[in-house]
């Protein structure tokens, strides 16, 4: 048998954390076992699906690296298929037509809680001739559901769990104006699919009672089940804008990499002894459904940035170089090819001190202004009476060398013995003419990335 996951979104919104990190399980699944992991966007609600929302979607997987095996399955285009499973149902008198209306449904809600009972359809169709029908009225479908015994779930996550089909009333499988709902037609599919294994969040388990009735009424085989627990807020309130980034393009646009939010997420709800830092390979071989929890975790944004930090200073410098070349021209900076070169090789030095693209965007900036530069306030500071003849007492020096960072340091120190001054009387200054900043990569080494004629500017542009 081969295993095969799906992940199942609605595009009616973002692609929230939590739906990414269900992504990534049922990928992580699937990928452990050898199996094929799909994609099934649901878009039956066409008042509130776009395709916006839809490319949203398909963008954040993507970046993520949660490639589908297959092309995307979109439910729209498979009412006839869910319409003629229904209509099987009727047929083989596992469902019938119940000619309520809206009306009588209400006065049936109203009843119920003001007897304090749950709110259910009383199957006052289920027996009844339909000969009795009124006119005028359309019909929806119901599964006509079991009223003795229990469904019992052998949850891959949650155990073992009980429902009274008494609990159940008979759900409607077609509404009255033809169209499908949400619980039939997501069992036609995963069935349609050949889904094996149906990996969602724990606010899905009591739709799993309901569907479980469709597959034995059709006398399908069911999939196994797994619902994870939600992802909180660190309040343990449900996760919202007020805690912070909630859609996956958020934190991309906020500097995260996605292997270290996929990391993140994967130890969000699951364990594996001590391990923390793990590669996509690592995550593949390692990963099953025993290592998920049952509590709600809860979102930590500084352990992601602290992870996210960690998985910088491992990237390779190309890649960093060319996603904060985009953010810097985005920032409205013109990044020359000079600028690039400079930003490559001075990126083991910025990378080491950032903890987001973000924050290595605003340290490489220097790289790609001209002068002259702004200055932070700390920085201006530096740049005083006595500090700005001494850097152009300084450039001869500079200049005088093989612009290598073991010379330049040679020449730093030297210049500092000659002036009487301690080495970081000289270099913090000069950090601040040159970067603009009082923050950078070694002087010798920022030295070198900027290039002579660069240095040269920079130092003139301040000492006059």
């Amino acid at each position: 048998m081969t295993i095969r996951t799906r992940f199942a979104p609605s595009p009616t919104g973002l692609l929230h954390i939590g739906g990414a990190r269900t992504a990534l399980f049922n990928y992580l699944f699937a990928r452990h076992h050898g199996g094929e992991f799909l994609l099934r966007i649901e878009d039956t609600d066409k008042a509130r699906s776009t395709q916006q929302a839809v490319q949203v979607i398909l963008d954040g997987l993507d970046w993520l690296g949660l490639t589908p095996d297959q092309p995307p399955v979109y439910q729209s285009q498979r009412e006839a298929r869910h319409v003629e499973v229904a209509l099987q149902l009727l047929a083989e008198g596992k469902a019938y037509k119940c000619y309520c209306t809206p009306e009588e449904l209400t006065a049936m809600r109203e009843q119920a809680i003001a007897e304090k009972r749950a709110p259910r359809y009383d199957g006052r169709w289920r027996d009844r001739d339909p000969a009795e029908a009124p006119e005028g009225v359309k019909p929806a479908i119901r599964l006509k559901a079991p009223r003795g015994g229990e469904v019992v779930l052998q949850d891959l996550v949650q155990g073992e769990v009980r429902v009274k089909n008494a609990e159940m009333d008979d759900m409607i499988i077609l509404r009255s104006d033809g169209t499908p709902t949400y619980l039939h037609a997501v069992v036609v599919d995963d069935h349609d699919m050949d889904i094996t294994h149906v990996i969602r969040g724990d606010d899905h388990l009591t739709n799993t009672f309901r569907q479980i009735q469709i597959y034995d009424a059709m006398g399908w085989k069911k999939p196994e089940f797994a619902h994870i627990p939600l992802i909180h807020g660190a309040d343990g309130a449900k996760l919202s804008k007020r805690h912070g980034a909630v859609s996956i393009l958020e934190f991309r646009e906020q500097g995260f990499l996605p292997e270290a939010l996929c990391n993140y997420l994967l130890r969000l709800g699951w364990g594996h002894g001590d391990a923390e830092f793990l590669t996509r390979e690592e995550q593949i071989k390692l990963f099953t459904l025993d290592g998920v929890g049952r509590a709600a975790s809860r979102m930590d944004y500084a352990k992601l940035t602290h992870l996210n930090g960690m998985w910088l200073r491992q990237a390779d410098d190309k890649r960093l170089m060319e996603d904060v070349m985009q953010r810097l021209v985005t920032a409205g900076l013109t990044v020359s090819t000079a600028a690039m070169e400079r930003l490559l090789r001075l990126m083991p030095g910025l990378k080491e001190r950032a903890k987001t693209l973000d924050e290595l965007t605003t340290s490489s900036a220097f790289l790609a202004r001209e002068v002259p530069l702004p200055f932070e306030p700390k920085a201006a500071a530096l740049l005083t009476e006595d500090t700005k003849p001494m850097l152009g007492r300084l450039l001869p020096a500079l200049e005088a060398t093989d612009f290598t960072a073991p010379a330049l340091d040679a020449a730093l120190r030297a210049f500092a013995e000659a002036e009487g001054r301690k080495l970081g009387q000289v270099a913090q200054p000069l950090r601040a003419a040159l970067t603009g900043s009082t923050m950078s990569p070694g002087i010798d080494a920022t030295l070198e990335a900027l290039g002579k004629a660069e240095v040269a500017a920079r130092i003139k542009a301040v000492a006059g």
